[in-house]
């Protein structure tokens, strides 16, 4: 199967060139500020796409699908959207979660240690791909600082269930793909820190 990752697109989906594949994979913030027209947007990009199979989660800038679910999901129609929930494609099982350590005033925040990590304890074992919006401390989460500001509770996760690949974004300088054990891990971030879209999807075969 091969599976076409992005993250952070930002509403600049007129930018990127989108290679076809089996299964499209958008790990959350597809807006800017997660307006009603910016989601309408993001879904006729996605109907125009021929991959037969894409899967989205939102992100800290999606803020709609925080604060108005139900009519955010009424309006994406061409993807399943995941929330703490699972969806099975071509035989894999997919888990997708928006959440990520608090984040100044954006959507989906939620605090280190017990609280984030009862999002993380809903992964239920035998996933096969898991899609958040943050990364895992260590991998794909250095921002331009150089502070590493992953989620401590999302690696034991990872490491708990074993998908075989777990793709993110949120920190868009963490662009690149890395492995833990069994585990392909990719930071899909298309926008860089200046928000250009300058990183292409990143292309698997699994």
């Amino acid at each position: 199967m091969r599976i076409v990752a992005l993250s952070d697109t930002h509403g600049r989906h007129g930018e990127m060139e989108v290679p076809d594949g089996d299964l499209l994979l958008h790990a959350g913030d597809f807006t800017k500020r997660g307006g009603r027209g910016e989601v309408e947007a993001f879904d006729r990009f996605l109907a125009l796409l021929p991959h037969p199979h894409k899967v989205v989660i939102a992100g800290n800038h999606d803020f709609l699908f925080q604060d108005e679910p139900e009519a955010a999901r009424s309006i994406l129609r061409h993807a399943t959207y995941l929330e703490d929930t699972e969806a099975e494609v071509l035989g894999l099982r997919i888990w997708g979660s928006p959440w990520q350590p608090w984040f100044f005033d954006w959507a989906f925040n939620l605090q280190r240690g017990p609280e984030i990590r009862a999002k993380w304890d809903l992964i239920p074992s035998g996933i096969d791909i898991l899609l958040t919006h943050g990364p895992p401390l260590g991998h794909g989460d250095v921002t331009v600082r150089g502070e590493a500001v992953g989620c401590a509770d999302l690696l034991d996760a990872v490491a708990r269930v074993r998908p075989r690949l777990h793709v993110f974004g949120h920190i868009h300088e963490g662009y690149g793909t890395t492995r833990e054990g069994g585990t392909t891990l990719v930071n899909a971030s298309t926008c860089d820190v200046r928000y250009r879209a300058v990183n292409p999807p990143i292309v698997l075969d699994l």
